[in-house]
């Protein structure tokens, strides 16, 4: 059953231009993942600061893959020492399935 995954993140206005081709090198990665369908990365347009990250997998197995993953890792390291912090995220599956 396909899952989508959340991931929020604020990213203060001086370390936007550095952050920025951190998302578009893990999209680069997750693109040749077992099981990725989709992504995309929304700025938020009150409060520009917020960044929400949806993707798509195939399978929540899929997607714990991709989050262990040694490639994975690396970029996540470098995105959470910028924001000083760790990244959380969500993951959802399709409540109304039969």
């Amino acid at each position: 059953m396909a899952v989508k995954v959340l991931i929020k993140r604020k990213v203060p206005e001086d370390r936007a231009k550095a952050m920025i081709p951190l998302f578009r090198k893990m999209r680069i990665q997750a693109n040749n993942q077992p099981g990725y369908i989709s992504g995309e990365t929304l700025r938020s347009l009150e409060n520009p600061d917020e960044f929400l990250v949806i993707s798509t997998w195939e399978t929540s197995n899929d997607w714990k893959n991709w989050v262990n993953s040694g490639d994975r890792k690396e970029v996540q390291d470098e995105i959470d020492a910028l924001l000083g912090g760790k990244t959380e995220f969500e993951i959802f599956h399709y409540g109304f399935t039969e």
